[in-house]
């Protein structure tokens, strides 16, 4: 028996309901205003390292992390607001009036802000690290000097 190679670029994607899609932007918002906070924690830790941030040793690593997270913080707030948007129109999905058209487009929609949503959270997951990389790297000199001193 011959088995004949498949289409790798179809997408199976689990049908959602109304609920599901619901639960997903309440959990979006969720993440997106936890991150709203701690943009603003990250930025007191970069004022508290302020001076050795613009060391020669940190500077050209610091300073492409704190542009990073300065745009990081402006597409949190942009997400916020779509996300805001699409949870209010979900009516479209509940308001048992048949729309196929709408309630397919705000499906589209809801696929499209996943993966959004998904890549955003990966990207800052990594800034964080190489921030935090960079204040463990600091410390560690600070220490060593300590120590010699």
């Amino acid at each position: 028996m011959k088995t004949t190679p498949t289409n790798s670029s179809i997408k199976f994607i689990k049908w959602l309901s109304a609920a599901d899609m619901h639960n997903n932007t309440k959990e979006w918002l969720s993440e997106l205003e936890f991150i709203k906070v701690e943009h603003l924690f990250l930025d007191n830790i970069i004022n508290s390292f302020a001076l050795q941030l613009i060391d020669e040793t940190y500077f050209s690593d610091s300073k492409k992390v704190i542009e990073a997270l300065n745009t990081s913080a402006k597409e949190n707030e942009k997400l916020i607001k779509v996300i805001r948007k699409h949870e209010n129109d979900l009516k479209i999905m509940v308001d048992d009036i048949n729309q196929l058209k709408e309630e397919e487009d705000y499906k589209d929609e809801h696929r499209n802000c996943t993966v959004i949503i998904h890549k955003f959270l990966k990207d800052y997951r990594l800034l964080k690290e190489e921030l935090f990389d960079i204040i463990k790297s600091i410390k560690k000199t600070q220490k060593q000097k300590r120590l010699i001193n």
